[in-house]
């Protein structure tokens, strides 16, 4: 009895070992399983990407779009037709769940305020979706990566060149949505090396949230009261290039470089019409905001977020560099050159090869 005793015990010990080594077993097919899905949660790089605009009633934001499909195709994305929020903050969001209501398996958004995108972010966030942010930067949120020039930079540039063309007087700065991190950091930029390195120059502010009309009607009523402008400092030449010149031309004010009462100005975005008014001696300088390259690494970053893959701080293969924003979030700050009479037709400036 003692030996079948021991023998059953020897039988029923292999066998809990045997029910304990299929159960650890089972665990770690568990544990793989679930690194695997967490890796893969943006589908692998594949799957439809949605691509959100934040409006198209400027140039600038008319050739991104032109760009989107033919980036896309390039960098191997599978890109929706792109969605135009028109300059709606309140839109966007709903533009974000109804992407990804269809399934969606990464966003490409171009946020119209820096603080309110949260809300879509979150939402994309608890479904797993990646997202990747062109232009503007959110305050807070999760983003793969922030494709964006430094916008600090064009403010300074603004500032620079104004300064080395205008030694004292008044200058006027049309800024953009101060909901938005550019509008700020343009704005502040500007105001902070004026008051530093130019303090002769006194500078007179527009606000005009990237619109059309307020930029028109408020310079028309600044003109009025300060006839004696010197300088002009546009934010976005998209939407401020066209009410700029025709408010200056209604009042006599619009002089070609080299006439005596010409306004030096100065703009961002490098769209084609600046370039233009660059060479009639309208505008002097722009800084090229790089539209071709918003879309084509908007396409890089979505993709390789898709893919799990993460990227580090430092220089890049494209001649930018990734940097950690105050808000832990990554951005790759592509290059954004000043643009002036000398170098206007440059062709490897993306507003020269929009037809």
């Amino acid at each position: 009895m003692a030996g079948r005793n021991v023998r059953n015990t020897r039988i029923a010990s292999r066998a809990v070992r045997a029910a304990a080594a299929a159960a650890c077993a089972t665990l770690v097919l568990a544990a793989c399983g679930s690194t695997k899905d967490s890796v893969s949660s943006g589908s692998g790089g594949t799957g439809k990407v949605g691509v959100i605009l934040p409006l198209l009633t400027s140039p600038f934001w008319q050739s991104y779009n032109d760009y989107v499909p033919k980036m896309a195709k390039s960098e191997g994305v599978d890109a929706l037709k792109t969605v135009n929020s028109n300059s709606d903050p309140s839109q966007q969001i709903t533009d974000i769940n109804n992407q990804l209501n269809q399934g969606v398996k990464g966003l490409v958004v171009a946020p119209l305020d820096s603080a309110a995108i949260a809300a879509g972010l979150d939402q994309a966030e608890r479904k797993g979706v990646p997202v990747v942010a062109v232009d503007v930067a959110p305050e807070k949120g999760k983003v793969a990566m922030v494709v964006r020039a430094n916008n600090v930079a064009y403010g300074e540039k603004a500032c620079e060149y104004l300064g080395k063309q205008i030694p004292s007087g008044k200058v006027v700065q049309i800024m953009g949505d101060l909901a938005s991190v550019n509008g700020r950091e343009r704005s502040e930029a500007f105001r902070t090396c004026v008051q530093k390195n130019y303090p002769k120059l006194k500078v007179l502010e527009i606000p005009a949230k990237w619109e059309s009309d307020t930029a028109a009607s408020k310079l028309d009523t600044l003109l009025n009261a300060n006839p004696d402008i010197k300088g002009i400092y546009m934010q976005a030449g998209g939407v401020y290039l066209a009410p700029t010149l025709q408010t200056l031309k209604s009042k006599g004010m619009l002089k070609k470089t080299g006439q005596a009462g010409h306004i030096t100005i100065v703009s961002n975005d490098g769209i084609p019409q600046e370039f233009d008014a660059i060479r009639k001696g309208e505008i002097d300088a722009t800084v090229s905001q790089p539209a071709d390259a918003y879309a084509k690494y908007g396409m890089y970053y979505i993709k390789a977020a898709m893919q799990g893959k993460t990227f580090k701080t430092g220089p890049t293969d494209h001649d930018s560099e990734i940097v950690k924003l105050p808000s832990g979030i990554l951005e790759d700050q592509l290059p954004a050159p000043l643009v002036t009479k000398d170098n206007v037709d440059d062709p490897k400036l993306w507003g020269n090869t929009v037809k």
